[in-house]
């Protein structure tokens, strides 16, 4: 979550100094996506490449997706995030429950199986919530 944290923080940085140009351009903020659900395989082969798919919530119209930041947390543990840009020039972003799928490419790199931590947002205690797939190499 830090290296998520801290990848966000960094590109606000970027994105608040490129702000003070005088441009044309639309302003955006970055925002993590809910992962509602994520079609794994039921096992994986060493070398492979798999393509992921994942269902994401996308909140109003004025978010889109922007791609994933998949945090290696060990060997074989990842945790993923949904990331989406929020564009905060509009005068109103209607929201919406609008599901949509991304695919990103995993390559399996080492034996075991491998624990998968998709990201679902916080509970009403502010913890953070995860939607966890294990996934066995053969």
């Amino acid at each position: 979550m830090k290296k998520f944290l801290n990848t966000l923080l960094l590109i606000l940085i970027v994105s608040s100094l490129s702000s003070c140009l005088k441009d044309d351009a639309p302003n955006f903020s970055f925002t993590a996506l809910r992962i509602v659900s994520a079609d794994f395989p039921e096992s994986f082969t060493l070398n492979e490449t798999y393509p992921i798919r994942v269902r994401y919530q996308k909140p109003d119209i004025c978010t889109s997706f922007g791609g994933f930041d998949v945090n290696r947390e060990d060997t074989t543990e990842r945790k993923i995030f949904a990331v989406g840009t929020k564009r905060t020039d509009q005068e109103s972003c209607t929201e919406t429950d609008t599901e949509e799928i991304a695919t990103f490419n995993f390559i399996v790199k080492y034996t075991g199986t491998y624990v998968f931590r998709l990201w679902q947002g916080e509970d009403e205690d502010g913890e953070q919530q995860y939607l966890e797939i294990e996934v066995p190499v053969e």
